[in-house]
């Protein structure tokens, strides 16, 4: 290496705390833009009483009684949700990653496997604050089929009424739900850095695709094993705010292994699911990593 060389890496400035903050606004636009209308069918799957006979029937359905605004029904949430909850979520891992890094890992190159699972597990408990009163809006207006069963005229409307009825507590409702399901993050970003080390070390890919490729595939496993508790998580969310049917999460548990056909009922809709996971998360998170080389 040069002496010119030498001095550039001696040099480096880490990138700054804020700025996964702002690189997560450019993730939040992307994913939702890709994402929302596989996210509507995975919802209605999980949550309709044998309206659908699968997610193509579901999509097909949907186009034909609502068109294509079917598809984006719930879409004004996520997008400004989406935009804050990758802002909250990938700067705070990213300012967790770096305390890990600079308190705990010093003597390491790079963050190890171990540092990328603890920055995720606490990026997802810290979003789940952000995400379970948006998410919650979300899903009361993708179930929101026809005439019979519109309740709120708009995302507006329905977070007056849910807040009118018991205040930010009604929105919190699916907080622990939401918490246990983020907790999967841990997967995310620690097979996010698996797959990175991996095609950086294997292949000759430009650091874009292998953000590209990393982020597809991290968010694909996270899902497989996140998905049963995203059901909970959703059933949770669009129940009777005035007369619940489930008290606890143990029962939400209990209902689905019961009416939806024992464990395959916690893998309703997981087929739109996991097919918007990879090429959503791919472009999110080319777009995060983008913003942040910027800063490098």
């Amino acid at each position: 290496m040069s002496e010119k060389q030498e001095q550039v890496v001696v040099d480096k400035k880490p990138v700054p705390r804020y700025a996964g903050f702002i690189a997560g606004v450019f993730s939040g636009v992307m994913k939702n833009t890709v994402g929302h209308p596989f996210d509507s069918v995975k919802v209605r799957m999980q949550t309709s009483e044998g309206r659908f006979k699968g997610p193509l029937d579901c999509t097909l359905k949907t186009l034909k009684n609502e068109g294509v605004y079917g598809l984006y029904k719930g879409f004004t949430p996520p997008l400004v949700g989406w935009v804050f909850m990758d802002s909250v979520m990938l700067g705070s891992l990213h300012v967790y990653r770096r305390f890990l890094k600079e308190n705990f890992f010093q003597k390491d190159e790079r963050l190890p496997l171990l540092g990328h699972c603890l920055a995720g597990l606490g990026a997802g408990l810290t979003v789940s604050f952000v995400a379970a009163p948006i998410e919650q809006l979300k899903a009361r207006l993708q179930v929101q089929y026809d005439a019979k069963t519109k309740i709120f005229k708009g995302p507006i409307d329905c977070l007056v009424r849910l807040v009118r009825y018991d205040g930010l507590r009604t929105l919190y409702k699916g907080l622990i739900p939401t918490m246990i399901f983020r907790t999967n993050f841990v997967v995310w970003w620690g097979t996010y850095d698996i797959f990175t080390r991996w095609f950086q070390n294997h292949t000759n890919l430009s650091t874009a695709s292998i953000n590209f490729w990393s982020g597809g595939l991290s968010a694909t496993m996270f899902w497989i094993a996140a998905y049963p508790s995203d059901v909970v998580k959703n059933i949770v969310m669009i129940d009777d705010v005035k007369n619940p049917r489930f008290k606890r999460y143990s029962d939400v548990v209990k209902y689905v292994y019961n009416e939806k056909g024992g464990i395959r009922g916690f893998g309703k809709g997981f087929l739109p699911c996991i097919l918007r996971s990879f090429p959503a998360n791919a472009a999110a998170l080319t777009a995060f990593e983008f913003v942040m080389r910027l800063w490098q």
